[in-house]
């Protein structure tokens, strides 16, 4: 047998479930977890009804009260603690995010690393907890940041591990507890999380639901006790969030959703690295270039597009395109059926409007019949309103456009909907800052792409979202601000 059946088979083996007091809970309803390798079934999981999801959130609002009291450093040191206790088990976690989401073993690993650095950071910053004080009179004025008491978290399929981890590090600190809404497409590795987050915080201060976004993620945004939201995915998804969280309450509600981001590259520029930039940038070998945050449309001036574009095709041919568990992989499957169908269907709505296929543009040659696999894809000669220019894709598939001069290539940036990343490649430090002003985005890299800074704020504008995570922002934005009077005179 192949290590990819043994575990593929060890995953279906087992019984996943949902934990209430430390005891499975007794889900009415199974929903199925696809292979994105083989579109084979490859388990199942509890598929929660409302009423099951509210028990959850009450033993959450239970286990929060203790949590609270304690010392905002004593829940960093047991944040800082689940963080060891992941990196113990990094392979296991990275190996169901591998078989279950189609990516590769050794970014899955990174995921892991990232997500446990990111519990660091936030147990790093438990002293920001510690309010303020204000000579405003001679009465002594002071605030406090007191958390909201049960977080949900709705996270995407394209980190699992990441998203699932990483994402409860914050409200953890912060004095919450969590309840994280898992991914449809990629459940396995959060329902382990939450196994052993419990051999760390104790029962239900960190669970974990699944079931379908549409019956479980709906009651956990409208449940009374869930006055703080944070999600991550499709734009769609976040307004239907923000307009369920609405009719169901008061609540703070903070999103980071898609981008169609722009990586501009000048004449003046290193056109070698900056060629290596749009390649990693559109994250083919991270994440089948399922990321909201790829730089999936690289504006090159004209007097250096053939010379940047050859560079860059070439890389993308060489991606080799395979099992996400088999020696030599560099990019796997896209998640499911509905994905495959969305980047082969705007490939062949950008080719009818014009757009020359470079590199991929369909289903590579090195995979059999099953699986959902796309080949990178590289498209070029293209206007700025063509369909592959203006859609987030999520998908392998990049956009190559030339411009003329700076107030162009900012214009054709700064058209999209999105606001989520973008870049600039030259080596004329004053045009660099002054593009990074321009540009309608939350984060943007100068001479880079792709690449998160742990503790930089991340976010986006525009139809991209609101709040910034992964720092001290992100803490915060989990405590709300009393402020206190004590009158002295």
């Amino acid at each position: 047998m192949t290590a990819t059946a043994t575990n593929a088979g060890s995953v279906a083996e087992r019984d996943w479930t949902v934990h209430v007091g430390g005891r499975p809970l007794p889900a009415a309803g199974r929903c199925d977890v696809e292979d994105p390798a083989t579109g084979r079934v490859l388990t199942t999981v509890p598929d929660l009804s409302p009423g099951e999801v509210d028990q959850v959130i009450r033993a959450a609002a239970e286990a929060q009260r203790a949590w609270a009291l304690l010392p905002a450093r004593t829940r960093g040191a047991k944040v800082r603690q689940f963080a060891s206790v992941l990196r113990d088990h990094a392979t296991e976690l990275a190996t169901l995010d591998a078989v279950d989401a189609g990516f590769t073993l050794p970014v899955m690993l990174a995921d892991v690393e990232a997500a446990a650095i990111l519990l660091e950071i936030m147990a790093d910053h438990a002293l920001a907890l510690g309010g303020g004080t204000y000579p405003l009179s001679g009465n002594l004025h002071y605030t406090l940041n007191q958390p909201y008491g049960v977080v949900g978290r709705i996270i995407p399929f394209n980190h699992p591990l990441f998203f699932a981890a990483g994402k409860v590090a914050a409200p953890l600190v912060a004095g919450n507890a969590v309840v994280l809404k898992a991914p449809d497409q990629t459940p396995l590795s959060a329902l382990r999380m939450a196994e052993l987050a419990a051999d760390v915080f104790g029962p239900d201060l960190c669970a974990v639901v699944t079931g379908r976004g549409a019956v479980s993620g709906q009651a956990l945004v409208e449940h009374p006790l869930i006055r703080r939201i944070g999600f991550i995915g499709a734009p769609g998804t976040g307004r239907l969030i923000q307009r369920e969280a609405a009719s169901a309450g008061v609540k703070y509600v903070s999103l980071e959703l898609g981008g169609k981001n722009a990586l501009i590259v000048r004449p003046d520029a290193d056109l070698a690295r900056a060629a290596d930039s749009a390649v990693s940038g559109m994250n083919y070998t991270a994440t089948a270039g399922q990321s909201c945050g790829s730089t999936s449309r690289v504006l090159l001036h004209e007097s250096i597009a053939g010379q940047v574009l050859e560079n860059v095709v070439e890389q993308v041919r060489a991606v080799r395109v395979g099992h996400p568990l088999a020696d030599g992989t560099q990019m796997g499957p896209v998640i499911d059926r509905k994905a495959y169908d969305k980047s082969l269907g705007v490939i062949g709505q950008a080719t009818a409007a014009g757009a020359a296929v470079l590199a991929g543009g369909g289903r590579p040659d090195t995979v059999g019949p099953d699986g959902w696999y796309v080949a990178p894809t590289v498209l070029g000669q293209m206007t700025p309103d063509n369909p592959a220019a203006v859609q987030e894709i999520f998908g392998p598939v990049l956009s190559v456009l030339t411009f003329r001069d700076e107030e162009e290539a900012v214009a054709i940036a700064n058209q999209s909907e999105y606001g989520l990343t973008a870049g600039v490649w030259t080596s004329d430090v004053t045009r660099a800052h002054r593009m990074a002003a321009r540009l309608e985005a939350g984060y943007v890299w100068v001479n880079g792409s792709s690449r998160h800074y742990w503790g930089l704020p991340f976010g986006g504008v525009k139809a991209s979202g609101v709040g910034r995570e992964e720092s001290v922002d992100e803490l915060l934005s989990y405590t709300e601000t009393k402020a206190v009077t004590v009158v002295l005179e």
